[in-house]
C-alpha cells in the first residue's frame, strides 16, 4: 500500500504535467502508471473522467490557466500540511487537476470541483481557488477517506453498503466539524427527515451488505433512475450525525470505529 517505487509524496506538481501535455491527458495519464497497479493510462484516465477529471477544450485551459494564476499547487499543498499534522494523517501523493467542463457524478460538482481518494493517494478536481474555504471542504472530505480507509485496512472490494455510507458521511460530518454547515455538499439537505426514512425502510436498509462491486451497491450509493439522486451519501451523513448527538466521538474514532457501530441505535426503523 505504501510502496511507491520511489516514487514522491505530498503535491504531485502535476502543472508541470499539464504545462507539456494538456492537450494529451493519455501522456499524462502515463505517468500515473507507477500510481496504478496493472492499468493502462487509458484505463486509468477512464477512472478519473468518471470523478470529474478535465477533457480537453477550451473552457478546461482557462480552468488550468486560472489555477496557475492563483497558484493552487501551493495553496493545496498548504492544506494537506495543515490535516496531515492535525490528524497525524499519512503521507499520501495529492494529484491536482483541472475537472471536467460538465463534471463528473461527485457530489460537488455543482460548486466546480470534485474528487476521487484511495487509500494510497488522493485526486482533487477544480476549476479555480476563488473560495479557499470550498477547495479545504472538498480536500477534508477526501483526505478523511485515505485516514479512514488505512486505519480500516480492507480491501476496497469488500467494501459493503453499510461501509460505503459510513465512510462518507463521516467524512462529510468532519467538513461540518472543520469548515463549517456552510460548506456541507448540497445532498447533506437535499432530503427531508420524513424523506430519508422512507427511502432508508424502502431501499436500504436490506441491502447493507451488499459488497462494492455488486451492481446495486453504486445505485444505492449515487442514485439512478428508480433511486434517489446521491441517496446513499444522504443516508450516510444523517447517520452519522445522529449518532454523533448520541455518542459524542474524537476525530481519532471517526478512523477506526467500525460501520456497524453507527447503526446500532437504528434497531428495525431508521431515527
Amino acid at each position: 500500500m505504501n510502496a511507491f517505487w520511489g516514487e514522491k509524496m505530498g503535491i504531485i506538481r502535476t502543472d508541470r504535467w499539464l504545462k507539456e501535455d494538456f492537450d494529451n491527458p493519455l501522456t499524462i495519464c502515463e505517468k500515473l502508471m507507477p500510481y496504478f497497479r496493472r492499468q493502462s493510462a487509458r484505463e486509468i484516465y477512464r477512472e478519473l473522467v468518471s470523478f470529474g477529471m478535465y477533457q480537453p477544450s477550451r473552457t478546461t485551459r482557462n480552468n488550468h490557466m486560472r489555477m496557475l494564476e492563483q497558484q493552487s499547487w501551493g495553496k493545496v499543498e498548504e492544506i494537506f500540511s495543515k490535516y496531515k499534522s492535525k490528524w497525524n494523517g499519512p503521507d499520501i501523493p495529492i494529484f491536482l487537476f483541472p475537472i471536467a467542463q460538465t463534471g463528473g457524478f461527485f457530489s460537488r460538482e455543482e460548486k466546480g470541483k470534485g474528487g476521487v481518494s484511495f487509500p494510497d493517494k488522493l485526486f482533487l478536481f477544480i476549476s479555480n481557488f476563488d473560495y479557499p474555504k470550498e477547495i479545504e471542504a472538498l480536500f477534508v472530505h477526501e483526505y478523511h477517506h485515505v485516514c479512514r480507509m488505512r486505519q480500516l485496512e480492507k480491501k476496497i472490494e469488500d467494501y459493503t453498503l453499510l461501509d460505503s455510507l459510513i465512510i462518507e458521511g463521516l467524512a462529510e460530518y468532519t467538513v461540518f466539524k472543520n469548515c463549517g454547515k456552510d460548506f456541507l455538499a448540497t445532498w447533506c439537505n437535499m432530503y427531508s427527515k420524513e424523506e430519508l426514512s422512507k427511502f432508508w425502510n424502502r431501499y436500504i436498509k436490506d441491502e447493507l451488505g451488499i459488497k462494492k462491486n455488486d451492481r446495486g451497491h453504486d445505485e444505492l450509493l449515487y442514485g439512478s433512475r428508480r433511486i434517489p439522486k446521491l441517496l446513499g451519501y444522504a443516508i450516510g451523513f444523517d447517520i452519522v450525525k445522529n449518532y454523533y448527538k448520541k455518542h459524542p466521538f474524537s476525530m481519532k474514532e471517526t478512523f477506526i470505529t467500525p460501520s456497524a457501530i453507527y447503526i446500532e441505535d437504528l434497531k428495525t426503523n431508521y431515527i
